[in-house]
């Protein structure tokens, strides 16, 4: 999306991203980003939420009509919870059940095997 929107700009088409992972989409260098310290996928607000929704959306808007300068970052005040806890969770497997573990490699073994059993009939295996 980054490289989409400075290709869009390069082109006259204003953009803002929305989005949760500050380091990659700044070190990419887009015009002008709102960042949601939410975890990935969330960037538009929390699930089920649409009060949080509708006030990301807006103020990606304003971020759009105000920003002063190229490569402007604007952060939400929104915060998914008081603590900040959940970034310890993300993907962490010392805090994950061990049944999620092992979901999560079953659905990931899977995966493989399909790509694989793709690159197979494409003859790139």
């Amino acid at each position: 999306m980054s490289l989409v929107a400075r290709y869009l700009e390069r082109n006259g088409i204003p953009t803002v991203i929305m989005g949760a992972a500050k380091d990659i989409v700044e070190h990419t260098g887009v015009p002008r980003f709102l960042f949601s310290d939410f975890p990935l996928g969330n960037s538009c607000g929390k699930p089920h939420e649409p009060d949080t929704q509708r006030f990301t959306l807006d103020l990606a808007l304003k971020v759009l009509e105000s920003a002063i300068g190229p490569r402007t970052t604007v952060q939400s005040p929104l915060r998914w919870n008081d603590d900040g806890d959940w970034k310890n969770d993300y993907n962490n497997l010392e805090r994950m059940p061990a049944e999620e573990v092992a979901k999560r490699r079953a659905e990931f073994d899977k995966v493989k095997q399909t790509a694989l059993e793709q690159r197979k009939k494409a003859g790139v295996a």
